[in-house]
């Protein structure tokens, strides 16, 4: 089974919850596929066993032997990315597409592309299980692609060493990143917050989930922190038929959990958000 734990902000407290769930269970391949800002790994701190070069996407360079400063490519390039600076032609790293347009319209064949070669994908073990996680380089791009290959590789771990549970941590949002973690899972998990910006990203998410004709359960973290919000996603749940699997209190033990490098049923397994996380965990799984 694949669970996808996703949230239509960040900050929500989904990767709290991933490394709850893949705490709950003896033998779990936990994935992280939030690949722009990977977290989990500094949490359960796994054994490294295979290491993967992704290619993001390609960047142009000047060959300055052979350019003639013509500046053809300057007036070519739709991204702003190529610019004179002291009497030369100069690509901008962050601002290059990759689009390979300037190394066509080079008269003097001076550009060439390079691959973006920064972004790695790891696997292997941690306390509970088996571990798969991307980490996006900074300006690399593509990261929808880096997601499927974390999930492919779940998969292929899960296959052979026997575990029949996968949990996928999700990147925030509604972008490529996170229809690449959802589609196909079994289950999915919206985690909100009570606030009126987590109302409507939730709602954008939800409205994500059903396209791929899933009914996503929800998870109202902190719930406490304003009781008149939770009520009204709580409504807002109901309307739409739309189950609500949880309420997590805010509570300064999961700071501490996360200091130890621990999940919070690693830190407290008999504390309330322990047995309440466990009991949500056993009603998405069971029904």
């Amino acid at each position: 089974m694949e669970i996808a734990i996703i949230s239509g902000k960040g900050g929500t407290g989904k990767s709290i919850i991933s490394a709850a769930f893949a705490t709950l269970i003896e033998n779990v391949v936990l994935a992280d596929c939030d690949v722009d800002a990977a977290n989990l790994y500094l949490i359960f701190n796994p054994v490294h066993e295979e290491e993967k070069i992704y290619i993001g996407g390609h960047k142009a360079v000047i060959d300055y032997d052979k350019c003639s400063m013509c500046g053809l490519c300057i007036s070519y390039c739709r991204f702003e990315a190529i610019t004179t600076v002291n009497n030369k032609i100069t690509i901008s790293e962050t601002s290059c597409d990759g689009c390979f347009l300037c190394t066509r319209i080079c008269p003097e064949n001076a550009i060439n592309m390079i691959q973006n070669d920064k972004s790695r994908m790891f696997s292997g073990s941690f306390r509970n299980g088996k571990m798969v996680y991307g980490r996006l380089a900074p300006g690399e791009e593509n990261s929808g692609k880096l997601v499927n290959m974390v999930r492919e590789k779940a998969k292929q771990v899960a296959k052979e060493n026997g575990i029949k549970m996968i949990i996928l941590d999700g990147p925030p949002g509604i972008g490529c990143p996170v229809i690449s973690t959802i589609t196909g899972v079994d289950k999915v998990v919206i985690v909100t917050e009570p606030s009126v910006s987590g109302l409507h990203d939730m709602k954008r998410t939800v409205e994500i989930v059903k396209k791929f004709n899933l009914n996503p359960w929800i998870i109202i973290n902190k719930f406490n922190l304003n009781n008149e919000m939770s009520r009204q996603i709580e409504n807002w749940c109901k309307k739409h038929k739309i189950s609500v699997a949880g309420y997590l209190p805010f509570t300064s033990q999961i700071v501490n959990a996360m200091v130890q490098q621990m999940s919070i049923i690693e830190y407290n397994k008999n504390s309330e958000i322990s047995k309440t996380l466990g009991t949500i965990y056993n009603t998405i799984i069971h029904e």
